[in-house]
């Protein structure tokens, strides 16, 4: 670890070489971050954390305790990942087959949330703002501000930025209780509506 680092580490936590951390960030107990991983400012990586080589993960990512992120998984900012969910990086793994030339690229999109021992299975993106229920198993897509529940995870609707349960009306428009702002929904498509 660089002596005059701007980030907090915890005693116990590994960190190895020509890793990018960003200000701010807490790296808590007994977590790993292995080579070449570039974490954004403010993120914070709980207990038990493993981080493998090349994971990339933007601004104020929250990881709570026994998470294990694969090499193929990029998160983007204000990503939550919620107690001992799984990600994936390999469709088909066999102790005696060799398969890290042929790692799946996953990206977990800005505000997304993914529930506790909710699993991802590899080269599924999870869209901005989706919601992934706990326990779910995320077999395909997830579409923008998608809610989705169950083993294997479907969607039951759409989620707010402020994560609440959206509610359309006959125009197609819903509005999250917490910020009052409105949403559209359009060819099985919700977007926020500007002001």
């Amino acid at each position: 670890m660089p002596e005059n680092k701007n980030y907090f580490a915890h005693e116990t936590a590994v960190i190895d070489a020509n890793c990018e951390i960003g200000e701010g960030t807490k790296i808590w107990h007994f977590s790993h971050i292995m080579s070449n991983c570039k974490i954004g400012e403010k993120c914070n990586i709980g207990q038990n954390v493993v981080v493998s080589p090349d994971v990339i993960l933007g601004k104020n990512v929250k990881i709570q305790n026994n998470v294990s992120i694969y090499t193929g998984v990029i998160c983007e900012d204000d990503v939550f990942l919620g107690p001992s969910m799984v990600f994936t990086n390999v469709t088909n793994p066999r102790s005696a087959v060799i398969r890290k030339g042929e790692y799946e690229t996953t990206i977990v999109k800005q505000g997304a949330s993914i529930g506790a021992n909710a699993t991802i299975v590899c080269g599924h993106n999870i869209g901005q703002f989706a919601f992934i229920g706990a326990g779910a198993v995320v077999t395909k897509e997830v579409k923008d501000y998608a809610l989705v529940v169950g083993n294997p995870a479907k969607q039951i609707g759409w989620m707010s930025e402020y994560g609440h349960r959206l509610n359309f009306n006959e125009d197609g428009i819903a509005v999250c209780p917490e910020s009052d702002e409105k949403y559209k929904l359009e060819n099985n498509k919700v977007f926020k509506l500007t002001m």
